[in-house]
């Protein structure tokens, strides 16, 4: 886990009632964690998605960890709605970097590399396969930046 406290949020369900994402946060550091769980599809990451968006209304943190060890699935028809609709409200509320820890399900890969690709030209973004790698790259992401490295081993 994170070297810092965090804080619950909450547990979203998915459609049968199985945790599908839980959200905490440390308001110390302006961090919104997600972590995801189960076999994920497009209409669940919207769900998921719309639900970050309410929180960082209230929250304004400009850190945002996403963490998909945990999950599997190809998300990708939910791609359009997170570029054109949930990227710019992010930003609008303040989001400004985010650390992508990578599932190991192959499909899941996909779409994120893909997520990846259309995010990057708007707010600084790297890919990790651990989340050490992830908390230390996101602490030094303080101000608004732009561009992005490879994936970090």
């Amino acid at each position: 886990m994170l070297p810092l406290p965090l804080e619950p949020l909450g547990t979203l369900p998915d459609a049968n009632g199985k945790p599908l994402a839980d959200i905490q946060h440390s308001s110390a550091h302006g961090l919104l964690y997600v972590q995801w769980f189960g076999n994920l599809t497009g209409r669940e990451v919207i769900h998921v998605a719309r639900n970050y968006l309410t929180l960082e209304a209230d929250l304004h943190y400009p850190l945002l960890l996403n963490d998909k060890r945990h999950s599997t699935g190809d998300w990708s028809e939910a791609m359009e709605f997170l570029e054109y609709e949930w990227l710019p409200q992010a930003m609008q509320e303040g989001l400004r970097a985010v650390a992508y820890v990578f599932s190991p399900d192959m499909h899941n890969q996909l779409a994120s590399l893909e997520f990846f690709e259309r995010v990057r030209q708007h707010l600084a973004i790297q890919l990790f396969y651990d989340m050490p790698a992830a908390w230390q790259w996101l602490r030094t992401q303080s101000r608004p930046q732009r561009g992005v490295a490879p994936v970090a081993r």
